[in-house]
């Protein structure tokens, strides 16, 4: 049944699900941000300082070392980013799931008044019916 709210629903609820999309999306890219992480510390585990040898094998080990710190840095950044990211996405679902449930519920509402001045309308209908059969037969038997 179509009411005045109708397409506002449906829009809303386009909204809605195109938030709901972007929130899937952020949370896949925290995962990526934490495995890159976890991959970026593993490395840094595997990075050997040399114990004895020449100067240049020291300094870049050392090179290394903070090579990957810096990986680390900047991936510990991605992971807040990608939180951040999250938080609002979540918050903008939030507001739009009210914003759909808000028209869902007047569209509904909607409804339940149309139905019921129908099933008025239906009643008053039959009422009528019902007397023109009632008269129609107190008629015949009149005659």
């Amino acid at each position: 049944m179509k009411t005045r709210y109708t397409s506002l629903v449906r829009v809303k609820k386009n909204i809605m699900q195109k938030s709901e999309r972007t929130l899937q999306r952020a949370n896949a890219n925290l995962n990526n941000a934490q495995i890159a992480l976890n991959l970026s510390f593993e490395s840094l585990k595997d990075i050997d300082s040399p114990q004895v040898g020449q100067i240049s094998d020291f300094l870049s080990s050392r090179m290394l070392l903070d090579a990957q710190r810096g990986v680390i840095r900047h991936n510990e950044e991605w992971v807040e980013f990608a939180k951040q990211e999250i938080q609002k996405a979540q918050e903008e679902l939030k507001q739009n799931m009210m914003e759909y449930e808000k028209f869902n519920y007047l569209e509904i509402e909607e409804i339940k008044k149309i139905i019921q001045q129908q099933k008025k309308a239906e009643a008053k209908e039959l009422d009528e019916v019902a007397l023109m059969t009632y008269s129609n037969k107190q008629k015949k038997e009149a005659f």
